[in-house]
C-alpha cells in the first residue's frame, strides 16, 4: 500500500533548524535503504508559491504568502508499507523528529493511502 505523507505547519514556527535537516537526511537514507520511501521533499515557503482556484465559475490564482492559513504543507513523503499501522508508525516518526530537534514546533503529518485504480 502507498501512502501520501504530508508534513503541515505554521510557517510562523520560523526558520528550520540544521538539527532537522540531518535528522531528516538520516530518516531518508533509512527509508530508501528499507524500500519503504518512495520519494520525499521538503517545499519552498508560501511567498514562492500561488492558488488556484474555482469558485462559483470563475477561476482566479492568489501569489503566496498565504498568512491567512493557520497550517500549510511544508514537504511530503511518499511511502510503501504493508499497513495503515505502520504508515502511522512512519509518520509517529516524522513527528519525534520535530519534536526532539526542534524546540517549540507544532504541526501534524496527514498520512493519506494513495488510490490505486
Amino acid at each position: 500500500m502507498r501512502y501520501m505523507c504530508l508534513m503541515k505547519s505554521s510557517e510562523s514556527n520560523g526558520e528550520t533548524p540544521p538539527a532537522v535537516y540531518e535528522a531528516m537526511a538520516e530518516y531518508d537514507r533509512w527509508g530508501r535503504a528499507n524500500g519503504v520511501l518512495i520519494d520525499s521533499q521538503g517545499l519552498l515557503p508560501s511567498e514562492a508559491g500561488a492558488i488556484v482556484s474555482l469558485v462559483d465559475g470563475n477561476i482566479k490564482a492568489v501569489d503566496g504568502p498565504f498568512t491567512e492559513a493557520k497550517e500549510l504543507v511544508g514537504g511530503y513523503a511518499v511511502i510503501e508499507v504493508r499497513s495503515y499501522d505502520e504508515a502511522l508508525e512512519l509518520g509517529r516518526r516524522l513527528m519525534q523528529i520535530h519534536k526532539d530537534n526542534w524546540p517549540g514546533f507544532e504541526g501534524s503529518v496527514e498520512i493519506r493511502q494513495i488510490a490505486e485504480f
